[in-house]
């Protein structure tokens, strides 16, 4: 991820532009929703945006025919809930397929899948289990965005498997030796995204500290003496 242009056979291309376009236009009409009743989000909605095309801009060889790089889907996942996602990763990989040739548009709908559908439910799961188990808020938080991330090449290791199943091994061995490429350089990403991730949550926590209580991501403080 992201697939490269042309690289998918047509029939694949067009089948998960399928799968994806229901997500999509759901996530289209959540930030819509979201925007008219609270206009104050604007600016969180804009943030959340733009640190996945930041750290999804840095792009790292990979298998063939794709590239590895940090995806930063769980933060908007963790704000927002995913359906908000597969409308801003849409947009986000838009823009990169067209200015800077990561991906590209015949590939979208199975980009938009990996790391705008599957990657932030995936993170936005960790974040509610954590939240269940009763761990520090910076644990839910570096497991939402090292899971999107990771969740997200998963998938595409799937997409790619499909694809192009081994001779050999099938669809499974075809899979696993893209998932053993793709580890290499993305555990270490999904570490240091996660890392990276609490920081900018600590951030938020501090400048946009109402709208995060009002979106229910954080507890309202308590007041001294209340």
């Amino acid at each position: 991820m992201h697939i490269a242009e042309g690289f998918l056979p047509v029939g694949h291309a067009v089948a998960w532009f399928a799968v994806a376009t229901p997500f999509v236009i759901h996530g289209a009409r959540a930030v819509i929703k979201e925007s008219k009743e609270h206009p104050e989000s604007r600016l969180l909605l804009a943030a959340a945006g733009a640190f996945t095309f930041v750290l999804s801009s840095i792009k790292l060889p990979s298998v063939t025919g794709s590239s590895s790089h940090p995806t930063g889907t769980g933060l908007g996942a963790v704000l927002f809930r995913p359906p908000v996602m597969a409308f801003l990763s849409t947009i986000v990989l838009l823009f990169q397929a067209l200015l800077l040739a990561h991906g590209g548009l015949t590939t979208l709908g199975a980009n938009v899948f990996s790391m705008g559908i599957a990657g932030p439910w995936v993170g936005y799961w960790f974040w509610k289990l954590s939240n269940t188990l009763g761990w520090n808020r910076n644990v839910g938080v570096f497991l939402a965005l090292a899971f999107a991330d990771l969740s997200t090449y998963v998938v595409t290791s799937v997409q790619l498997g499909l694809a192009f199943p081994d001779p050999v091994s099938g669809l499974l061995g075809s899979v696993a030796k893209f998932m053993s490429i793709f580890a290499i350089s993305q555990l270490p990403l999904a570490v240091a995204e996660g890392i990276l991730g609490v920081l900018v949550f600590r951030l938020l926590t501090d400048v946009a500290r109402p709208e995060l209580e009002r979106l229910g991501v954080i507890r309202p403080a308590q007041v001294v003496g209340a």
